[in-house]
């Protein structure tokens, strides 16, 4: 009979909110593959557990993968942990599980926390669509390139950083979204749990003025508002970014002044009598 690969979700900070469920799984798994054995023993000592414990981190969990499907067609339960959240969100976890559904096996997760959900939650901002950016990169101009990137994801964007970084971040979140809010939340489910919010520029002016900042940083950006995200999609797709430039653009190329501004009505979902007025203002 095949086995069963269980990805566990452990808790970000707060033990008590490991569920019975993630206990009891842990503690009939025949092995739990972990990122860091030292950290995952901790864990299942509180819990009063004593497991076999693998080390299946990112460096090593594409060489493990063959013989942990062995071990499920052979009818082992193996357990999946990283060292806090949900495995296979932004971890390498994702690996194993889909090597284990391509090859029949059964996979089930026991739900756990997650620093992105809570981090999303705890920051207040309009959540109905978000991205998931994981790490951004290190270097500024490739940070600042990969945030023009995001700009025009109709969302909200959720970004994890370290303690050491998440200064230097913030400045260039604000270079980049000017006339967003902003949320840094740290410490997520610990005592000193923080979540600290403002537009973009006095949030990482605030940050910056700090001697140190501790704890594992989520940083939540606001989606943008309706004008931003237009003008940030025409600046992409090479048209004229404000209805001003559209319609100076319009009326040097001579289209008609009633055709013009049905047209950039319809693009700029601005009413046909607003724009029509704007370029009889215009064209004085």
């Amino acid at each position: 009979m095949a086995g069963l690969l269980s990805v566990v979700g452990t808790p970000i900070g707060n033990l008590q909110d490991a569920s019975p469920r993630v206990i009891d799984v842990l503690g009939r798994a025949d092995v739990v593959l972990c990122e860091d054995t030292r950290v995952t023993g901790k864990l299942l000592s509180a819990f009063g557990l004593r497991m076999r414990l693998e080390r299946c981190d990112e460096n090593v969990i594409a060489s493990r993968v063959p013989a942990v499907l062995e071990r499920l067609e052979a009818g082992e339960r193996v357990a999946f942990v990283s060292d806090a959240g949900m495995p296979g969100v932004s971890d390498p976890g994702q690996k194993l599980v889909d090597a284990a559904l391509d090859a029949g096996l059964k996979v089930e997760v026991v739900p756990g926390p997650s620093a992105v959900t809570c981090a999303l939650v705890a920051s207040g901002l309009a959540s109905e669509h978000f991205f998931f950016e994981g790490f951004l990169p290190r270097k500024k101009s490739a940070q600042v390139t990969r945030l023009e990137e995001l700009a025009c994801v109709p969302g909200a964007l959720v970004v994890y950083e370290s303690p050491r970084r998440v200064a230097a971040t913030l400045a260039n979140v604000a270079e980049v979204f000017p006339a967003r809010r902003v949320a840094l939340v740290r410490e997520l489910t610990k005592l000193h749990e923080e979540c600290v919010r403002g537009l973009s520029g006095e949030l990482a002016e605030a940050i910056a003025a700090r001697d140190e900042v501790r704890g594992e940083c989520v940083v939540v950006i606001a989606a943008p508002d309706a004008v931003e995200l237009d003008e940030r999609r025409r600046a992409v797709a090479g048209g004229p970014a404000t209805l001003g430039e559209a319609i100076a653009e319009g009326l040097a190329a001579g289209e008609p002044k009633s055709g013009l501004a049905r047209r950039l009505a319809r693009e700029f979902g601005v009413p046909k009598s607003e724009v029509y007025d704007t370029i009889l203002e215009a064209g004085a």
